[in-house]
């Protein structure tokens, strides 16, 4: 087998150490993971993390962004399978469930608790909760009755969808036995039509 390149080992040696500090960060909590920790979990010196990466928030946004994906793909692909809107829910459900169990809410969290005075990672966040919310008007919306389906409102309904379940994912950290029910009992309501 050939040697490999120097920008194949650089993609090797970056996915490890996205591998290994999706692991660290998930355990162990983002204040609470330095980058000489994922450094020698990886078998790195902190150079080739810094050469990869512009610190533990690079770093970390890097992980956040890889799950936020597969999630994303998980959610999306599961409700383009599922049949009718009953369906649709339940697929929700139990990709809600999983979420909130992964550790990921709590990364999300500790992450935006360490830099929520820097404006940049701030205003990277509101783009980011945007383009969440316009995935929840396109997944959501053709199922809202027709009464409810204008650009507005359906933004106001995806906007306070994803607030509602920001705010399940923190009492599910505080609290492992606080489940999704409100969340879904809101969505089962809005496309029931009963609470136009």
């Amino acid at each position: 087998m050939a040697p490999l390149t120097r920008s194949e080992t650089q993609r090797r040696n970056r996915e490890h150490v996205l591998e290994v500090a999706r692991r660290l960060f998930l355990r162990d909590g983002y204040a609470a993971t330095s980058l000489a920790a994922v450094a020698e979990e990886a078998g790195f010196s902190t150079g080739v993390v810094y050469s990869n990466f512009s610190g533990k928030s690079g770093l970390a946004l890097a992980v956040l962004r890889e799950i936020e994906a597969e999630q994303i793909e998980r959610l999306t692909s599961g409700i383009a399978a599922a049949g009718n809107a009953s369906d649709k829910l339940a697929v929700f459900d139990a990709w809600a469930e999983d979420a909130l169990t992964s550790g990921w809410p709590r990364l999300e969290l500790d992450f935006a608790l360490d830099h929520r005075d820097d404006p940049e990672l701030v205003l990277a966040e509101g783009r980011r909760h945007e383009s969440l919310v316009r995935l929840i008007v396109a997944e959501i919306g053709p199922l809202l009755p027709e009464s409810l389906r204008t650009p507005a409102v359906e933004h106001a309904v995806a906007d306070a969808v994803m607030n509602l379940a920001i705010g399940s994912a923190v009492r599910r950290i505080i609290d492992p036995k606080a489940t999704v029910s409100e969340l879904l009992g809101v969505l089962r309501a809005l496309v029931s039509g009963s609470l136009t």
